[in-house]
């Protein structure tokens, strides 16, 4: 079984399109029939995230963490007592492609770290996505770890002891544990996942939304 991790924390704009295109990517025959298995961790919810994807068919959990890293943690845990062999996290402000989970699977590794790209810049000051743009590798061995693209084998995850429960950066240092012990790791421009260019993220400080905002020109 393949299990599938969102962490959502007040996600009603974005979160049904997520899980949506995440269904799609489960039915892709790369995967020849494997299950899959979706979970929404919904982490102290205030709006109508969690009704606005009470029809379709995913396991919902609800924490109150306010903390990234325990939400991913959290899920993965349920999804592993559960039986998982891979697990896949994205973010809820994100799309997977169609072959999101086939290519992290066909790529035969311990970890898969792959890419992302910014659906739209409104809310941004001039220059910032030319910066980004001169910053961003997107080739094959890249060196950017995103949990809005991410995979890791359950043995792996496990032996790595799994995302430190950080507010941010969880997924830096998930990536960091698993290099240390040795785990092959496949650094993949695809697939590719597109995600928020928000300038406003749901953390106070640090985030991909924080990332782009600190490329603006002072002042």
């Amino acid at each position: 079984m393949i299990g599938v991790i969102i962490p959502a924390h007040n996600e009603i704009e974005h979160l049904r399109a997520c899980v949506e295109s995440i269904l799609v990517a489960a039915k892709h025959p790369g995967l020849y029939g494997e299950t899959v298995s979706v979970l929404v961790v919904l982490d102290s919810c205030t709006d109508a995230s969690e009704a606005s994807i009470a029809d379709l068919p995913v396991t919902r959990l609800n924490v109150e963490a306010l903390n990234v890293g325990v939400a991913r943690s959290t899920g993965a845990q349920n999804l592993l007592l559960r039986g998982a062999r891979w697990l896949a996290f994205t973010d809820a402000d994100s799309r997977v492609p169609a072959d999101w989970l086939s290519l992290q699977l066909a790529a035969e590794c311990d970890v898969f770290c792959g890419l992302v790209s910014v659906d739209e810049w409104q809310g941004h000051t001039s220059g910032v996505r030319q910066r980004y743009d001169s910053h961003y590798q997107s080739i094959d061995g890249h060196p950017h770890v995103h949990g809005a693209n991410m995979g890791v084998s359950a043995t792996a995850y496990l032996s790595a002891g799994g995302f430190p429960p950080l507010a941010c950066h969880e997924d830096i240092g998930l990536v960091s544990r698993l290099i240390a012990q040795g785990a092959r790791i496949a650094r993949l421009a695809k697939p590719c996942v597109i995600t928020s260019g928000r300038a406003k993220g749901r953390v106070l400080e640090g985030g991909f939304a924080h990332f782009l905002t600190s490329l603006a020109e002072p002042g």
